[in-house]
């Protein structure tokens, strides 16, 4: 399998057209120096609105996406690339658009038994106090947006307006949901198989934009030091949450662990990010993955069946 890929013509695409495109610009050419180093035939594509003829002028055989965000992990690539018959990485169309929205992701979750954080949505125009809010404190996030951007914890009434608000900027729909105090991880996911469990540690405030993105704001450890059920508990859940949502390849689950010490999951990522930051690397090298054989691994898995 590995011989027949290193024939092939492999489009790394980055970039787009989402408020995270900086981020994948960065996943994208790392994952480029990676399957360089081993011997893969791989090009640079940004993906903007002249995709498909890019696709072509290429002549691209294989799709590696690290797109991150709207138009890139939401499925739209997905079905381009069914569309043009090229093979590509990660979870498929309806997996990528359930798990971008988060709204959509949790409605199946909690069909599935799978245990998530209280939540209702509010689109914009609508007013709040219509709504049947969770109890304070909660998160108030863009419904289909990623990387943390646009969030906000509010723990009082008065700061609910503001961060309703903030979400809309990012979307017509904003997610609040209840706040679980607790300790933050994370389950990479690699074909069906988890790697270690890492604990994300903020220096100060929470696990936003900047500390995902700033060297030295959050300490990491890999792996989380938890009790053999606890880490049992959240590994179950995590595979779970990736089932339901029909994720294949690639996916990183984030779960808070309650104090109490039950795990919830706050949303699944279909395309992992990739830079020097990045979590679903950590877990892996955790496991002797070293970088380029993540990549590989990765891109081996165009062929397998998405949901």
């Amino acid at each position: 399998m590995v011989k027949s890929f290193k024939n092939k013509r492999i489009g790394v695409l980055m970039g787009g057209i989402s408020e995270e495109r900086e981020i994948s610009l960065r996943t994208g050419r790392a994952a480029i120096s990676a399957l360089s180093s081993l011997g893969y035939e791989a090009v640079a594509i940004d993906a903007g609105k002249d995709l498909p003829e890019r696709l072509i002028s290429e002549r691209v055989d294989v799709a590696f996406i690290a797109l991150h965000g709207r138009f890139g992990e939401d499925g739209c690539v997905q079905g381009l690339l069914e569309v043009m018959g090229i093979p590509y990485t990660g979870s498929g169309v309806r997996s990528s658009s359930l798990c971008m929205d988060k709204a959509a992701a949790k409605k199946v979750m909690s069909f599935n038994r799978v245990s998530t954080a209280p939540f209702v949505v509010v689109r914009q125009g609508e007013d709040s106090s219509d709504v049947k809010l969770p109890r304070l404190p909660v998160v108030v996030k863009p419904c289909r947006s990623g990387s943390a951007i646009g969030v906000s914890i509010v723990g009082k009434k008065k700061e609910l307006a503001p961060a309703i608000k903030e979400a809309h900027r990012h979307g017509s729909e904003a997610v609040i949901e209840g706040y679980i105090k607790g300790r933050e991880l994370t389950v990479a996911i690699l074909d069906g198989q988890a790697l270690p469990i890492v604990e994300i540690r903020p220096r100060r405030g929470f696990y936003d934009y900047r500390a995902k993105y700033t060297k030295g704001l959050t300490d990491f450890i890999v792996p989380a030091a938890l009790k053999k059920t606890e880490a049992a508990r959240v590994v179950r859940l995590s595979l779970a949450a990736y089932n339901a949502l029909g994720c294949s390849g690639a996916a990183r689950v984030d779960v808070m662990l309650s104090e109490a010490g039950k795990p919830y999951v706050l949303e699944v990522n279909t395309i992992p990010g990739l830079t020097e930051l990045s979590l679903f690397p950590r877990a892996a090298s955790a496991v002797g993955i070293d970088y380029p054989s993540l990549v590989e691994r990765m891109l081996l898995s165009a062929f397998t069946n998405r949901g």
